[in-house]
């Protein structure tokens, strides 16, 4: 199977055991020979803990903890990952950045998105979720 990239979402609800998370997709995972975690999203959960738009279960403070006790893969932002990220269309209806870098790694690394966000599907990325 393709290497897969969470989405934000995704990998909180992996790391907190989250019912949101399919079970199916949460097999998905498991049998994944890889599985990554973008910085992006460790960006993106800092921020909106700090702002007040989401609570973890966890203390964002021992997350690094978490994410070493897993077999995810830490995936940096890459030079290449930014040129991909300057070509992605504009859609008016998603313009986030967050989820827009993730799409421009995943076409850098041709990784699989495992997300429940339909506006990934406006994009050359392959979205799993069921």
């Amino acid at each position: 199977m393709s290497p897969i990239l969470l989405g934000t979402h995704t990998f909180i609800w992996l790391l907190e055991g989250n019912t949101n998370l399919p079970v199916t997709l949460r097999e998905v995972i498991d049998n994944a020979d890889q599985v990554f975690v973008s910085i992006v999203s460790l960006w993106e959960i800092a921020i909106k803990v700090n702002i007040g738009k989401i609570t973890l279960e966890k203390n964002f403070n021992d997350l690094e903890a978490s994410l070493n006790n897993t077999r995810l893969i830490l995936l940096p932002i890459s030079i290449i990952a930014t040129v991909h990220l300057s070509n992605l269309p504009i859609h008016s209806n998603h313009k986030d950045p967050f989820d827009r870098m993730l799409i421009a790694q995943a076409i850098d690394r041709n990784l699989l998105i495992a997300s429940r966000d339909l506006k990934f599907d406006l994009y050359a990325v392959q979205r799993i979720w069921e």
